[in-house]
Formats: structure tokens, C-alpha cells, sequence
């Protein structure tokens, strides 16, 4: 397992600090050695690799980026995360160089080619080595000062290297904004969770370390004495503690992003929630953002990520105002499988502040009466929830957020309580809470506890995120006691019919329990209480910026659309009974000109409800494009009908006000100002200024001043902001999009498929036309295959790709032939082949993917990551008669 975050861009910029560090940095080889970095875009990239000294004889290896020459500019510390080195962010560097920002890396302390021992970011370590590097930055002379011996700095990184900038705020006041991703806010806690070893990620950190020698000698002596005992004791706990932000998190006062992963059974949300609250009552600005992935696997959303964290420091390192900092709170949620990687689609819901982890608590009332189960010898067999060291875009958190149950229980090892069926869908953000009695015939009790969602009929328990939280309860066996449990935070959706079930079991594979055996007896004392802050109707997240190829020949679409709307046509009354359906197709007929029986489309019917997005899709010459043309009143079809919100289409039908439609084309009139050319467009459509929802559109611009600079002077993401602004004016009901990624590259394709996503979730309906199936796949919840003109198949995404009976399994190493006979003749498996990165398994009726997972690890298969084998490609080859 891999605990580097890979590539979260950004800097911070903020309000001056003052205190000055005492050691000067000593460089002792490689001054001045300058190479040219190439890069897509001027100017070149300048690298400067420099050993230096900081102290008791520990030696740095760092790198120095600039582009660029002329005024002096922020400067930004760049972390690597924990087992990596300087090299791990040398693309985010540049980057950040490139936008820019005078950029220093280096490898900590016992990693890479830098000396000493690793502190585990101990002040008198790895904390002041970053003050030492802030000195030297102080003396560069292409770096902006607040004051003498003051630089203006922001640091970033993740893991690791997210603390070291946490604590780096805390005990140097010239830091000016961070901002750490998935990381800790107290190291103990993190290992120690309510005074349970958290093993696997123990053993992980000192693997990872390169082994206990490797670490200061009173950290390899405190692993040693934990791993063995199997309960860590107060020494333990104050020596992390004093590494850890919390030890300064008063006087941590500058602007903080904190983007946490919400599949991480490491470094949890509630670290975030902690960590925001403290910074927050010292009064600077901060906000926080759950991302989809962590070190369990998932989406870390790394563009995204990007993104946010630049605009964060343009804001706050460059005093640049119109710089978008994104909302106080934002998390992003999984709305079903993607690509045949497993990768998810995901859509952002946000709140203008941060609502902490039990906000809006709801009772749900659970059921069960008390019960006995045993913790067993030795505590084996263990109970599984998350697998450190299996992670990755498609690791078990992944397979959790899919609606796929991955763990696993023992009988006689556990107590379950479970709900009613609840009558509504229910979005849980934050941590659900629960009080129950404990007793034990042993001195303490260890509990594991978790809440499931349970299917209708108890099908598939799905335990989100892979979360469990571990409870010592100390002196239980003395009549026993009242615990207080607050389970993991999360962000998840029970549907209608389903229930929640809590379970505290007796041992977990990933924590150290108690080798003696006992017996504990559990009994509820109240409600589950869970948390609702964003529910389903919560405010969707700032809309990213996209691409700005579509405004003026949007403009022409537009205007011909909307003024020939103006010329009223005899047509069909309107259906009453379709006024809430964006679009309604039926028996739709378009011949080719001049000819008979040759045919473009021929009888074609679907329907599209509100909230969906529509892939459109079939090879060349299917018909795609006609369809739209007629769909937007461009072209008249031989027969058929079709109704948007019950209103028959025909050139000039008034209802194609309601209809957006975006094409390929050139970019903004350079000579005007952002707002005069968001006005010239709308004012070519004809309709009142009134219709514009100009506010809402620059609200997701996020331009600030810039709007009244002539467009020439915008950079590439401006433009991006602005073109955003354009396409939404009037809010369509109904958008159209045909081929929208053409000439794109992977970020703007990727932050496209966010705009979609988002735009239907606010209620309104999307239909994309579109060759790039993976895209589709992910973006589009429902679609519609054509082929020579005809409807092959409608249907929602996961339909059509179909129900996933077959996983791809991906191994660390190659499965040898007896193994993968093995596998074979599991339970519940009814093939298995060896591939070059692992396993094609194909399940049979009564088969699961976490029984097959499970059986997997008793088989000791080096598991990497597990996911559904069918993608869309295939099953769209197969609708059209070619071969997959």
C-alpha cells in the first residue's frame, strides 16, 4: 500500500507571519546547476538540485523550481507522503512553477538520498527542517517577502507530508496558507483508536520506513513494545501526541484546505472535522472537501484536487480576489460504476459552511434483544472490514461504494441490532452514534463496530466505506458498563426499504484484540442516531471550469433556435400528460433526401425523465445527428413526433426556449470584457434580460473582478470560468451536447463529465452524443444505442453493460496454475483465468464478491484490487454486431 498522495497540486498565499527561524541553511553541493525542464507551455521550467545541511548532521536532498523571470513571487514547500521522496512531486513542481510560484521540494529526513533518522515529523526533526528551508527561500531573490527574512510561503502535500505542513503553521508563524490532504490530526489517535492497536497500518508504516531501525531509536523501541503487547501504553500515546498538529492547532491562524478521503481506514474524516474545528475557532478562513478516494483505494480525483488547491493559493499567496476558493464544505458522491476499470461517476454536493460530523442527527430506533458472543483464543478467526495494502481505483472501498458487501463475519463472534425498513431514502453525512452495555467475564472488552445497509430481505449488508470503529471498554467485567460509540463518519444513501444494522464484533483483522479468551454480552440503551446534513436536496457543488470552445457558434444555435421560436407554427396541442418529461420520442421517421426507402432514422421511440443523462450513442451513420437536428427544430421529420415537456417540436415551437444546445466552435470576442460578451450572447437570443440568470451564471464563474477586463488578457482557466457562465445562461431545462470533448485533453474531458453530471443533478436533463464510450460510461446514467437508424437498446447504463457476474482480480504477482485451479473450485465460482495482471473470475448464481474476496485472502492471493470485467465497449460491440 502506497501511502503518497499522488499529485495534489496547489500553493497558499495569505496573511503575513513574523517569526523568523534561528538555524540558517548550509548548501553544500549543487548550486547553480540550472537545467531546462520541457513543457507544453512557455516558459521553460528551471530545476536547481542542492544538498543541504540543517543540523546534528542531517542533509536534505531538494529541488528548486522557477519559470519565468521579472517581479518576485510566492514560493511554495512541497511535501512527499510517507515512504516516498522529493522525486514523487516533481510534476506538481513544475506545474505549480509554470503558474507562477518559486517551488521547493525535498525528500524528509531517512527517505530518498537525504540522511538522519525518520521523527515521524518531530518538531526538533522534520518541523524544523521546514523552518530551515523557509530561511533559505527567505534569501532567494526571485521570492516575494512580507518582510526581511519573511518569504511569502504556502505548503501542500499528503500523508505525511500534509502533517508536516500542519505542523509547520503551528510552529512557524511565516507560513501563510496550507493545504494537507488525507492526513492526521493526532498521530495516536490514528494508531491508537480509542486505545486499540490499528496493526496491519502499524506494521505498514515501519515496512514502508524501511524497518525500526530506520526511525528514531525511541520510536523503533515504542513500535516494538505495542506490536508485542498489543495495547499501547501512555508513553506511547504522549510520543505521538507531541508529533502530532493537535499538540499546536491553536496557533495554526492561516488559510486551510483540508481535503480528506473518505475511504480511509487510516486517517478517517473525523481527523478533518478535528482539525477544522480547531483552526476555525482561531478565526482563519477554512474549508473542507471529502474527496472519493484515500489510502483504502478510490478516486483521490486528482484533477479536481488540482484545482481546488491552486485556486486556493491564488487566493491566498497572490491576493488574486477573483480566485475561486470552491465552497466551506463539499463532498463528493459515487452515483454508480464508470468505466470498466470500476472507476465510479462521481457528483460534488456542497454547504456554504461546515456542518462537523453530527449534524441534524435523526433517531432510527433498532431492534434486538441482548446478546452473548465470545472474543475466541488468540482472537482468530478475525473478522474482516478494511485490508490495508489493498487498494487502488478499484479496492475494496470501491467495490463498498458500488453497493458491493466485502466483509465478513463470524457466528458466535458478534451481536447485530437492526432497524425497520426506513420509509424514505436516507443520506447519512457524518457519524452515526449509539449507546449500548457492555459486560465481560474478562478485565476489558475490545469491540469492533460498524453499521451496515441491509437490503430488502437482508440481501448484500454493504458496509460503507470499509469503516469500522474499535472500542476498549476497560473494568467491563465488574457489572459492566454504558458505552458511548461514534462510529466512522461517512457520506452514504440508504434507499428506501433497506435498514441499518449495527454490529459490534468481538476481533477485526486490521486491530490487535485481546489474546485471552471471553465472552462479552451486549445490550442496546437507545437509537442509532445518524447524522443528515446534506441530504439529497442539498445544494450541488460549484459547477469546474470547462472548456470555451462552444460561445459564439452557441450564440448562433441559440439565437436560430430561439428566434425562429418567434414564428408561430401550427403543432399539436400539448400533452398534459408529458409536461413534466424533458423529452419524449415517438415513432420518429427521417428519410435520406430523395429518397424512398432509404432511411436516417426509422421508427425510433425512447423517453428521457428529468435528473438523467442521456448517452446517445452507435456507430457512424446510425443517425445520431439527425435525431438531434430534429430534436432542436432544425430539421422537419417524415413522420413520428416528438414532445419535450409535452409540447410537439417544429421549427419555431416555443417550447425550444427551454432547450440548450452546444456545438463545436470559436472562442469569445477578445476586444470585450467578460460581462460584455456574457451580454452580447444573450442579448443575440432574443429573450428578456430578466431570463438571463446572469447572477447565477457569474456565480459559477467565480471571475470576481476579472469580468470587466477585456477577454484577451485571460488566462486559459478564465476563459474555461467564463465559457461556463455562458453555456448556463437561462438555466436550459433540456441541454444538448454533441461530441462536447472533441480536441479536449484528459482534465478538460474529465472536468466536462463533472459539468454534466452536476447539471443534472440540480433536476435538469442531459443528452450527449458522444464516441468516447469510457467517457459515457462514466458521465451518463441512462443510454440509448442506435444503429442504421434504428433503437437497438434503451436503458439505464448499469442494464445495459450488465449485472457484473464476472471480476477482474489484480495481483501484485502472477497466479501460478495451481492457484488459479484453486480459485476454480471455490464455492460460488464458476471459472477462473489466469490474466497478466491477475485473475478473470466469472461468479455463478449463488456466488458473491465478498465471499470470493475472502476466500481469496485465506488463499493468501496477493490481492491488489477487484472490480467488474464488462465494460461498456463490450457490451456496446455486441448490441451492433461486431466483435468485442
Amino acid at each position: 500500500m502506497d501511502l503518497r498522495l499522488p499529485r495534489v497540486r496547489g500553493l497558499l498565499r495569505g496573511p503575513r507571519r513574523m517569526l523568523t527561524a534561528a538555524a540558517a541553511v548550509v548548501v553544500l553541493a549543487g548550486a547553480g546547476t540550472w537545467t531546462a525542464v520541457a513543457g507544453d507551455d512557455p516558459p521553460p521550467v528551471h530545476r536547481s538540485d542542492r544538498i543541504m545541511a540543517v543540523g546534528d548532521g542531517v542533509r536534505l536532498d531538494t529541488s528548486y523550481f522557477t519559470a519565468g523571470s521579472g517581479d518576485r513571487r510566492p514560493a511554495v514547500l512541497l511535501a512527499h507522503g510517507f515512504g516516498g521522496s522529493k522525486a514523487d512531486v516533481r510534476e506538481q513542481a513544475e506545474d505549480l512553477a509554470r503558474d507562477g510560484y518559486a517551488v521547493l521540494t525535498w525528500s524528509a529526513r531517512g527517505f530518498g538520498k537525504s540522511t538522519g533518522k525518520i521523527g515521524l515529523n518531530a518538531p526538533d526533526g522534520e518541523v524544523a527542517d521546514a523552518s530551515r528551508l523557509i530561511d533559505w527561500l527567505a534569501k532567494r531573490p526571485e521570492v516575494r517577502l512580507d518582510e526581511k527574512g519573511d518569504p511569502r510561503v504556502g505548503m501542500a502535500g499528503g500523508s505525511y507530508g500534509g502533517a508536516v505542513a500542519l505542523l509547520a503553521a503551528g510552529h512557524d508563524q511565516r507560513v501563510d496558507a496550507i493545504a494537507p490532504a488525507i492526513t492526521y490530526w493526532n498521530l495516536s489517535d490514528a494508531l491508537f483508536p480509542n486505545g486499540v492497536l490499528k496493526k496491519l497500518w502499524a506494521g505498514i508504516f515501519v515496512n514502508l520506513g524501511g524497518g525500526c531501525e530506520r526511525f528514531e531509536d525511541e520510536l523503533c523501541r515504542m513500535y516494538q513494545r505495542v506490536a508485542e503487547s498489543g495495547k499501547p501504553d501512555a508513553e506511547a500515546v504522549a510520543l505521538l501526541d507531541a508529533r502530532s498538529p493537535q499538540a499546536v492547532g491553536e496557533r495554526i491562524s492561516v488559510p486551510t484546505l483540508l481535503m480528506q478521503g473518505q475511504t480511509d481506514s487510516l486517517f478517517p474524516l473525523d481527523h478533518a472535522d478535528r482539525a477544522a474545528q480547531a483552526i476555525r475557532e482561531g478565526g482563519a478562513p477554512v474549508a473542507v472537501d471529502w474527496i472519493a478516494g484515500g489510502h483504502d483505494g478510490g478516486d483521490l480525483e486528482t484533477d479536481r484536487a488540482q484545482a481546488r488547491v491552486g485556486a486556493w493559493f491564488d487566493r491566498y499567496l497572490k491576493d488574486d480576489e477573483s480566485a475561486g476558493t470552491g465552497p466551506a464544505f463539499r463532498v463528493s458522491r459515487t452515483l454508480g460504476s464508470g468505466s470498466g476499470d470500476g472507476e465510479p461517476r462521481l457528483e460534488g454536493v456542497s454547504a456554504d459552511s461546515y456542518p462537523g460530523l453530527k449534524s441534524e442527527p435523526r433517531a432510527i430506533e433498532l431492534r434486538g434483544r441482548e446478546q452473548s458472543f465470545d472474543n475466541p483464543a488468540g482472537a482468530a478467526p478475525p473478522a474482516v472490514s478494511a485490508l490495508p495494502g489493498i487498494g487502488g481505483a478499484a479496492g475494496l472501498s470501491q467495490l463498498s461504494s458500488l453497493g458491493i458487501g466485502v466483509s465478513l463475519e463470524f457466528p458466535g463472534q458478534h451481536a447485530a441490532f437492526e432497524s425497520a425498513p426506513v420509509r424514505e431514502d436516507l443520506r447519512v453525512t457524518g457519524s452515526p452514534t449509539a449507546t449500548v452495555h457492555v459486560e465481560s467475564t474478562g478485565d476489558d472488552a475490545v469491540l469492533f463496530a460498524k453499521v451496515y445497509d441491509v437490503g430488502p430481505g437482508g440481501t448484500q449488508p454493504v458496509l460503507p466505506s470499509q469503516l469500522v470503529t474499535p472500542v476498549r471498554v476497560a473494568d467491563a467485567g465488574s457489572g459492566g458498563k454504558d458505552v458511548r460509540i461514534t462510529l466512522p463518519a461517512i457520506d452514504h444513501e440508504v434507499e428506501r426499504g433497506h435498514r441499518l444494522r449495527l454490529v459490534l464484533s468481538s476481533t477485526d483483522l486490521g486491530y490487535a484484540s485481546p489474546a485471552a479468551p471471553a465472552t462479552y454480552t451486549v445490550s442496546l440503551k437507545g437509537d442509532l442516531h445518524v447524522p443528515t446534513a446534506l441530504g439529497d436536496t442539498g445544494p450541488t457543488a460549484g459547477l469546474p471550469a470547462w472548456v470555451w470552445w462552444a460561445p459564439l457558434a452557441g450564440a448562433a444555435v441559440a439565437a436560430a433556435l430561439l428566434l425562429t421560436a418567434r414564428r408561430r407554427t401550427t403543432a399539436p396541442p400539448p400533452d398534459p400528460a408529458l409536461a413534466g418529461v424533458p423529452l419524449q420520442i415517438t415513432d420518429l421517421t427521417k428519410r435520406y433526401a430523395k429518397s424512398t426507402d432509404r432511411y436516417a432514422v426509422r421508427d425510433l421511440s425512447f423517453r428521457v425523465e428529468q435528473g438523467q443523462v442521456l448517452g446517445l450513442l452507435g456507430p457512424n451513420g446510425a443517425g445520431k445527428t439527425t435525431t438531434l437536428r430534429m430534436l432542436m427544430g432544425l430539421i422537419t421529420p417524415d413522420g413520428g413526433e416528438i414532445r419535450v415537456f409535452g409540447h410537439a417540436i417544429a421549427p419555431g415551437a416555443p417550447v425550444l426556449s427551454r432547450v440548450g444546445a452546444f456545438v463545436e466552435g470559436a472562442g469569445f470576442l477578445p476586444h470585450l470584457s467578460g460581462r460584455e460578451n456574457l451580454e452580447l450572447y444573450w442579448r443575440a437570443t432574443g429573450r428578456p434580460p430578466e431570463d438571463a440568470h446572469l447572477d447565477e451564471a457569474l456565480e459559477i464563474a467565480g471571475l470576481g473582478e476579472a469580468l470587466a477586463r477585456a477577454v484577451r488578457t485571460y488566462s486559459q482557466g478564465m476563459r474555461q470560468r467564463l465559457a461556463i457562465a455562458q453555456a448556463m445562461l437561462g438555466l436550459p431545462d433540456l441541454l444538448i451536447l454533441d461530441e462536447p470533448t472533441n480536441g479536449l485533453d484528459p482534465p478538460q474531458i474529465r472536468e466536462m463529465r463533472e459539468v454534466m453530471i452536476r447539471y443534472a443533478a440540480a433536476g435538469r436533463t442531459v443528452i450527449v452524443s458522444s464516441h468516447l464510450l469510457a467517457e459515457v460510461e462514466q458521465t451518463c446514467t441512462h443510454l440509448v444505442v442506435m444503429d442504421h437508424g434504428r433503437l437497438v437498446q434503451a436503458g439505464p447504463v448499469g442494464e445495459i453493460v450488465g449485472s457484473g457476474d464476472t471480476l477482474l482480480v489484480g495481483t501484485s504477482a502472477r497466479v501460478d496454475a495451481p492457484l488459479v485451479g484453486k480459485v476454480a473450485a471455490l464455492p460460488g465460482v464458476a471459472s477462473a483465468t489466469a490474466t497478466d495482471t491477475g485473475l478473470l473470475v466469472r461468479l455463478d448464481a449463488g456466488g458473491t464478491a465478498g465471499d470470493l474476496i475472502a476466500e481469496l485472502v485465506r488463499l493468501d492471493v496477493p490481492v491488489e484490487s477487484v472490480g467488474p470485467h464488462r465494460r461498456l465497449e463490450d457490451a456496446f460491440l455486441t448490441l451492433i454486431g461486431e466483435p468485442a
